[in-house]
């Protein structure tokens, strides 16, 4: 079995006589901690579209492993095991977070259309929803509707519920995004807790996250990649510095 779970190969996009991505070939190892990053404009988002099924390429293709996906719609991609947490549908605002994660297991489980009822009946969805709870941070808000909880744990929450999944491949379009500096931590510890069985890609602008999560970068400019590597060579690597980095000196735990 390949250890490449998710690639592409040659993935073209263009918008009129704009290339928003360009030659991108890219491969995803399993269990794999993937960073995208870049500079704005460098066609992130454009790439993880086109990895999720939101946009179709220009030209190229995406393959999950040896299936070619690249016609595929978004919600058959979900079920093939590749999830996106910007994709997961939208938190209901009067839902708990028990009642939303009851839901995606359900939904996972087959049985969504009748998760009020599951709860009470189906001890296993009732175990997994407790386990992903207290995973992701959540215990003490799981009663509270969605709409009362901080900013961060909202995030939190949808991450939870790509993760009820249980993808192959977890696609975090910029999870620390707009998320407090005080509660940036808890998104930072459980981006690095996620199960070594989910490979995941990360696009994220926070230099902190990126470097203390990602065992592997893959550097945009322009939308076509400029270098890849892991760590602590994208790190030193004068052409990241010139045009992402900047004079910003990027500190490496050694993870």
């Amino acid at each position: 079995m390949s250890d490449v779970v998710l690639r592409t190969e040659h993935l073209v996009k263009r918008f009129g006589g704009i290339t928003a991505t360009s030659d991108v070939s890219l491969l995803v190892r399993r269990g794999a901690r993937h960073a995208l990053i870049g500079p704005n404009g460098a066609g992130k988002t454009t790439l993880i579209n086109q990895l999720t099924g939101v946009l179709p390429p220009t030209s190229g293709r995406v393959l999950l492993g040896e299936r070619d996906i690249t016609r595929l719609a978004p919600h058959k991609r979900v079920g093939l095991g590749l999830a996106r947490t910007f994709q997961i549908s939208q938190l209901y605002a009067s839902f708990t977070p028990t009642q939303s994660l009851a839901l995606a297991v359900g939904g996972r489980r087959g049985v969504a259309w009748r998760w009020w009822r599951t709860m009470g009946h189906n001890t296993a969805i009732a175990e997994e929803v407790s386990a992903l709870l207290e995973q992701f941070r959540l215990s003490e808000m799981a009663a509270r509707p969605t709409r009362e909880l901080p900013y961060g744990k909202r995030r939190l929450l949808e991450i939870a519920m790509a993760v009820a999944l249980q993808p192959e491949v977890l696609l975090l379009d910029e999870p620390a995004a707009g998320v407090p500096a005080a509660e940036r931590q808890d998104i930072l510890d459980t981006v690095a807790a996620l199960p070594a069985s989910v490979s995941v890609v990360l696009i994220e602008h926070d230099m902190d996250l990126v470097f203390s999560f990602a065992n592997w970068i893959t550097v945009l400019v322009n939308g076509a990649v400029l270098t890849e590597g892991p760590p602590r060579q994208i790190a030193d690597d004068p052409q990241v510095r010139a045009v992402y980095l900047g004079e910003t000196e990027v500190t490496h735990d050694g993870h």
